[in-house]
């Protein structure tokens, strides 16, 4: 098993645009891509902090390829700021073209990424109402959704100012969402995606996440 982490450097601030350079120290040359010209990225001792009106996109440059784990705490912060709506804790994983060996940019807006083929979880989305997991098909406008991946309960939602454990796993054609230890979702795959690229993603909401680490081989216990 392979293993890297993101290593976050020193304290920094920097308004964003579409299609915006990551900040420097960022780990690995990471690609932002935010519909909010104001949205913000700081990375401090260790800590993404992430504040937009808007969508905004953080893509890890690594390419992924065969059995993958992504583990990351995250916070939906709630502290006053225009941005505190606790809601959309979202990721990409497995995310490529179905055409093309690379990722095209994108604006940050959440219709443009339909046409990527990948798994998707969102935690709390539509202001904090539901937490859902996807198998996107590369196909605009489309976005398929099974009734037992589309959770409501308390239990799947975010909760402000805590941290939360995230494991993202892609093993041949099983798939898993688990936060703090326990199973969310589970997909058994005929057709898998086997390899693509990673990403973070929110809108109107001001997320934090730490000890982001992204393993490749057999998924550990």
């Amino acid at each position: 098993m392979s293993r890297w982490r993101a290593m976050l450097m020193a304290p920094l601030l920097l308004p964003l645009s579409a299609h915006a350079a990551p900040p420097k120290g960022w780990p690995r040359s990471w690609t932002v891509e935010a519909e909010d010209p104001a949205a913000t990225v700081t990375t401090n001792h260790g800590v993404i902090d992430i504040d937009s009106a808007r969508g905004i996109t953080l893509w890890s440059p690594k390419k992924l390829s065969g059995p993958t784990t992504i583990r990351f705490e995250a916070m939906a912060v709630a502290a006053g700021g225009p941005n505190d709506k606790v809601s959309d804790l979202n990721a990409f994983w497995m995310a490529h073209e179905k055409n093309g060996p690379s990722l095209a940019r994108r604006s940050g807006k959440f219709e443009d990424y339909d046409t990527l083929a990948m798994y998707y979880v969102g935690i709390g989305g539509n202001r904090n109402t539901t937490t859902r997991l996807r198998r996107y098909i590369g196909q605009t406008g489309v976005r398929p959704l099974l009734p037992r991946h589309d959770r409501s309960d308390a239990a799947a939602m975010l909760r402000p100012n805590i941290w939360t454990s995230i494991t993202l796993t892609a093993d041949g054609q099983h798939i898993t969402v688990q936060r703090d230890g326990q199973m969310l979702f589970t997909l058994d795959d005929p057709t898998p995606y086997t390899s693509g690229w990673f990403g973070l993603r929110t809108t109107f909401s001001h997320l934090r996440i730490r000890r982001l680490t992204i393993s490749t081989g057999t998924p550990r216990p």
